[in-house]
Parts: C-alpha cells; sequence; structure tokens
C-alpha cells in the first residue's frame, strides 16, 4: 500500500490541532500569503456566526485588517485557522470538515476578484484547463511550496504539493470548489499527507452533460 494510502501513517492519525501546530512551527517568517486568503474565512465567520466572532478569529491572526492582495505571514493564518476549527467545530461537525468549509471560503473570495473572474473566464467549462491554472494561481498567491498537476484519466488527476503549511482538508476545500465552477458534478478530492509539508491530492468528477 502506498504512502499516502495508508491510514495508520502518523500524519493521518494525527488530529486537526496537532496538524496545525505542527506546521506553525516550521513557517518561517519570509513564508507568506495574501490577504485575501483572510479576509476569505474572516467573511465567512461573520456570515455564519457573527461579528463578535469574526472579530475573535481576527485578532488571533494578529491584524486589525487585510488588504486582499498584501502579503502576510503564513503563521499568522495558522493561527487564526486554530481559533476557527475551535469555535466552528460545534457547528460544522469537526475540525476537518472546518479546515474544508475555510479551504471553500477561500476559494470564493478569490474568484470574486478580477484575476479569478479572468481565470474562470479563460477556462469555460474545462475541467483540464481550470486545474492546470491553479498551480499558477497558488504560486501568485503564495511565497511558500511547489505544486504541480498530473493527468491519470479523462476525469482524473493527482495534485502533488511540496511544503504547504495547511492540512490536506483545506486544500480539499480549495479545489473542489474551484472543480465546482466548471459545472462539473459528483467531485471528489482526497489528499494524503506524505511528509510534514507534503500532499498529495487525488480528484475525479462527471461530466454533467452525461446522464
Amino acid at each position: 500500500m502506498s504512502g499516502r494510502r495508508d491510514s495508520t501513517s502518523i500524519y493521518a492519525v494525527q488530529d486537526v490541532r496537532q496538524q496545525l501546530e505542527q506546521r506553525l512551527a516550521l513557517a518561517e517568517p519570509e513564508d507568506t500569503c495574501r490577504g485575501i486568503f483572510f479576509n476569505g474565512v474572516l467573511d465567512g465567520v461573520k456570515a455564519f456566526l457573527g461579528p463578535e466572532i469574526e472579530a475573535r478569529c481576527r485578532e488571533s491572526a494578529g491584524q486589525r485588517k487585510f488588504i486582499d492582495f498584501f502579503s502576510y505571514p503564513v503563521s499568522g493564518f495558522i493561527q487564526m485557522s486554530l481559533t476557527v476549527v475551535d469555535l466552528l467545530s460545534p457547528h460544522l461537525g469537526g475540525g476537518w470538515q472546518v479546515l474544508r468549509w475555510m479551504g471553500e471560503q477561500s476559494t470564493l473570495s478569490f474568484l470574486n476578484t478580477v484575476a479569478g473572474k479572468t481565470a474562470l473566464m479563460l477556462a469555460g467549462t474545462n475541467v483540464k484547463r481550470l486545474v492546470n491554472q491553479l498551480p499558477i494561481s497558488y504560486k501568485a498567491s503564495l511565497s511558500y511550496g511547489e505544486r504541480r498537476v498530473e493527468w491519470t484519466g479523462e476525469r482524473s488527476g493527482r495534485f502533488i504539493f511540496k511544503r504547504d503549511f495547511m492540512p490536506p482538508a483545506y486544500h480539499e476545500g480549495v479545489i473542489a470548489k474551484a472543480v465546482e465552477r466548471a459545472k462539473v458534478r459528483s467531485v471528489l478530492v482526497r489528499g494524503y499527507a506524505t511528509g510534514p509539508l507534503d500532499t498529495e491530492y487525488e480528484l475525479t468528477w462527471e461530466d454533467a452533460s452525461k446522464p
């Protein structure tokens, strides 16, 4: 059995807080992400649980305000994630569900920008074209890590992430929400940690035009 499918792997059995705290300890000051990802999550928290809870999450991130396309330490995003997980887990069914929801919120925030709308327009309903754009969007938004796509079939592929600071569930939400915008159905994204900061994601979908 390959490493990414081994459910007994140390990376698979760690809980959400362990994974986030491990990644926080490995983050360097030069590891940054765009403010839009903070804002996407914070806007989602505010809409879901109100401004008081949103304010607590914002405070944990260490900034009073985030400008969408400015860069901020990813350590702040991880610290915010710990707070969001604590506060939203009772409402969303657990920490992994919260991380996936956070990924979805980050994607929705990005897709509402000019850059995101342009990427959708260029891809149209072509899933592979859209997915091939994702590593480019990641590179433009994050100062760290490497990401690439390998196609394994007509409607299946694999993302390979190296040195990324969010646990698999977060990027499952990011990828799934992006692919859903191509008007396909039965989108499935499964992430498997292959190292402390490395992950692989298997992606499949069905053509919405076929019965």
